[in-house]
């Protein structure tokens, strides 16, 4: 049994988390609320490819081409010029302007896999990574179609020798998927979460699910540092649940659950 090829997240905490990164030909969601860090993270994704020599697909669905392109400066990528060579192509699905080759004027599900493939052919075999982010924009109006046709995406891209980061929202009302979500289908999953503790909001993630990788289980603490970008502080010594309450609550509602307190 040859060894599993692994991809760097780009990120070296991440990385060192999943046994040396995401397995090569995975589809990985990346789940949470706005603000969390998703973006931040295929960016980091995407620059860890072009940096070995790769080419690389970026399907932004919520925010420009150009505002990819200039969120990745922030953190020291070059996009602009990757793109300009011709080792990244960043499909946009937001501005939908028909001159432009690489632009969805429809935002289905079947248009986006038609650039991808179309790319994907373009950019030959040195393309071995791809973002959509998000896959929500593409079931807005039908939540329910969200589990059939992410599975669609990932049936069709299975074919192509792509490793796949697929951004899913949360919604801040609920903090639930909207529809099914992608992590029915997905290989691995990658949840930012976030906090207010103390009135300052912190920021974290935790790999809930990857195949084929004895991942740690813990939550981390991130950072977004400019000119860095998403960096991994420290596991967190108590639970979630626990961090968002006062550390005085919180020993107080442990007596009381032990007993302590009667």
């Amino acid at each position: 049994m040859r060894n599993l090829e692994r991809l760097s997240t780009g990120i070296r905490g991440l990385d060192e988390i999943l046994a040396g990164g995401v397995p090569e030909g995975f589809f990985v969601a990346l789940v949470g609320m706005p603000g969390t860090g998703k973006t931040i993270a295929c960016l980091h994704f995407i620059n860890a490819g072009l940096a070995l020599g790769e080419k690389a697909i970026y399907v932004t669905t919520e925010e420009s081409r150009e505002s990819i392109i200039r969120q990745a400066a922030q953190f020291g990528m070059d996009f602009e010029k990757a793109v300009r060579e011709g080792r990244l192509i960043i499909i946009d699905a937001l501005m939908r302007a028909s001159s432009d080759e690489w632009n969805l004027n429809l935002v289905t599900v079947e248009e986006m896999l038609d650039k991808v493939i179309e790319a994907k052919k373009r950019l030959g075999l040195k393309a071995r990574r791809l973002v959509i982010d998000s896959m929500s924009a593409f079931w807005l109006r039908a939540p329910v179609k969200a589990r059939e046709e992410s599975y669609t995406v990932k049936r069709i891209l299975a074919k192509w020798n792509l490793t796949v980061y697929a951004t899913s929202q949360y919604a801040i009302t609920t903090g639930g998927a909207f529809g099914w979500g992608l992590e029915h289908i997905a290989d691995g999953i990658i949840h930012f979460k976030r906090r207010i503790i103390n009135g300052v909001l912190t920021r974290y993630i935790i790999v809930e699910k990857m195949r084929q990788t004895p991942h740690d289980l813990r939550a981390w603490e991130i950072a977004i540092i400019d000119g860095k970008g998403l960096v991994l502080l420290n596991p967190l010594t108590r639970r979630l649940e626990d961090e968002a309450l006062p550390e005085k609550v919180s020993r107080r509602i442990k007596k009381v659950l032990s007993g302590e307190g009667q």
